[in-house]
C-alpha cells in the first residue's frame, strides 16, 4: 500500500512543482495573467516569460534530474558502491577539461561549449570503457579508472587555468552548475540523449537486480557480468554528458537521489530507476525556483543549493559506512 501510494504521489509531486517553476519567479505573474499566458491569451511579454524563460528551465530540470539520476543508480549498481556518481569517476572532469580548452584555443567560441562538454564528458567515459574492458572489468577495476582519470583531468585543468585568469572567470561559471539562459532549441539533442540512455537503462535493469548477488553467482545464472557493466557505463556516461551540455556541472543529484528513492522503493533497480528518475526531477525544478525566487531579483545557481545538499548527505554517507566498518 505504502509503494503504491508513492507511485500515485511521485509524479503528482512533480507536477505541482513543473507548475511551481513556471508560476513563481522573479517576475511576478497574477493568476489570471498566468491562466491567460498558458492558454496564448496573455500579453507577449508574459507569454515570453512563460514559454521563453520558465518552461525552459523546467523542462531542463526535469531532464537533468532523470539523466543525473539515473546516471547514478546505474553507476552505484554496477559498482556495489553508494558513493559512486558522475562526478566520481570523472565524466563531470571530461566535460570541464573540454570547456576549459576550449576556452584556451578559442576564447570567443561560447556558442559550442554544450558540444565540447558533451565531446568531452563521452570521451572520458569511453577511455574508461576501453581500459576497463582490457582489463578485469571489475565493479573495483571502474571505479579506481574513473578515480585515476578525475585526478589527471583535474591537474589538466588547474594547469591550463593557471595560464589565462579571464578563462578561469568563464570555466568557473560553467562549473556552478545552472539552468539561466537555456533555450528551447538546445534541450532536444540532451532529451533525446537521457531518455535513450533511461530506456536502456531499464531494459537493463532485471540482470542488474541480479549482479547484487555477486559476479560469479550472476555468471553462474548465465549474466555477462563484464558485458552489463559495459552497456549500464556507457548509458549512464550518455546520460550524465547530456545533462552536462546544458547545465554544467551539476554535482551531487547523481548521488543523493538514488539513496532517497532506495529509502522510499527499496534496491530493486526496476522500481529504483523510476523513483530516482522521478525524485531527480523534482529535486532539481525545485532547486533551481528557490534559487530565482529566494534572492530575487539575483538569482543563485542550482548547483550552488544542490552542494549545499549533497555535500552534508556525502558526509552522512562516508560516517555511515565507517560505522559499519567499525562494527564488521
Amino acid at each position: 500500500m505504502k509503494n503504491g501510494r508513492l507511485w500515485v504521489w511521485m509524479p503528482v509531486l512533480l507536477l505541482i512543482s513543473a507548475a511551481a517553476g513556471l508560476y513563481f519567479g522573479s517576475a511576478e505573474l497574477s493568476a489570471a495573467d498566468f491562466f491567460a499566458a498558458l492558454t496564448f491569451r496573455g500579453t507577449v511579454t508574459h507569454e515570453l516569460i512563460l514559454y521563453g524563460l520558465r518552461l525552459p528551465r523546467v523542462l531542463a530540470g526535469i531532464l537533468a534530474g532523470v539523466g543525473l539520476s539515473t546516471a547514478g543508480v546505474l553507476l552505484q549498481s554496477v559498482t556495489a558502491n553508494e558513493l559512486a556518481s558522475p562526478n566520481i569517476i570523472g565524466i563531470n572532469s571530461g566535460a570541464g577539461l573540454a570547456v576549459i580548452l576550449t576556452l584556451t584555443l578559442a576564447p570567443k567560441a561560447g556558442q559550442i561549449l554544450p558540444l565540447a562538454a558533451f565531446a568531452g564528458a563521452f570521451a572520458t567515459a569511453l577511455c574508461i570503457l576501453a581500459v576497463a574492458n582490457r582489463l578485469s572489468g571489475s565493479r573495483t577495476a571502474i571505479l579506481l579508472i574513473g578515480i585515476a582519470l578525475t585526478t589527471l583531468l583535474n591537474a589538466a585543468i588547474s594547469f591550463l587555468s593557471l595560464l589565462d585568469e579571464g578563462v578561469l572567470a568563464q570555466y568557473n561559471h560553467f562549473t556552478v552548475g545552472s539552468l539561466k539562459g537555456v533555450r528551447m532549441s538546445e534541450l532536444v539533442l540532451p532529451a533525446v540523449i537521457i531518455l535513450l540512455s533511461f530506456s536502456g537503462a531499464l531494459l537493463l535493469s532485471g540482470r542488474l537486480g541480479v549482479l547484487c548477488l555477486g559476479d560469479s553467482a550472476a555468471a553462474a545464472l548465465g549474466i555477462r557480468v563484464r558485458r552489463l557493466r559495459i552497456l549500464a557505463l556507457a548509458c549512464a556516461a550518455a546520460g550524465a554528458a547530456a545533462v552536462v551540455s546544458y547545465a554544467g556541472l551539476l554535482g551531487f543529484v547523481g548521488l543523493v537521489v538514488p539513496h532517497i528513492a532506495r529509502r522510499l522503493v527499496g534496491d530493486r533497480p526496476g522500481r529504483l530507476l523510476p523513483a530516482a528518475a522521478l525524485l531527480g526531477g523534482i529535486l532539481v525544478v525545485l532547486a533551481d525556483l528557490l534559487g530565482r525566487t529566494l534572492f530575487a531579483p539575483s538569482e543563485l545557481p542550482v548547483g550552488i543549493l544542490m552542494s549545499l545538499v549533497g555535500a552534508p548527505y556525502f558526509l552522512v554517507l562516508l560516517c555511515r559506512r565507517r560505522k559499519y566498518a567499525d562494527l564488521s
